[in-house]
């Protein structure tokens, strides 16, 4: 689940509906994605991309994907 194009992924994705809405993943705030682990998480890619941002929030690992954003 770690690899090279989900980083990338998450850097580039945005969040397709929602409070925020046309946001980044990685840009998502850290409460929102609890609420998501908490409610129950989208299905399919996009959810486990959510799953993924969150563990990298939660280690404090999100910086090494925001310098991927485009610009």
């Amino acid at each position: 689940m770690l690899d090279k194009e989900n980083l990338l992924k998450l850097a580039r994705v945005q969040m397709p509906y929602g409070k925020f809405s046309g946001r980044v993943l990685i840009d998502l705030p850290e409460e929102y994605l609890l609420w998501f682990a908490k409610c129950g998480w989208p299905s399919g890619e996009l959810g486990d991309l959510m799953k993924l941002c969150l563990a990298l929030k939660i280690e404090g690992l999100d910086g090494v994907v925001k310098p991927l954003k485009r610009g």
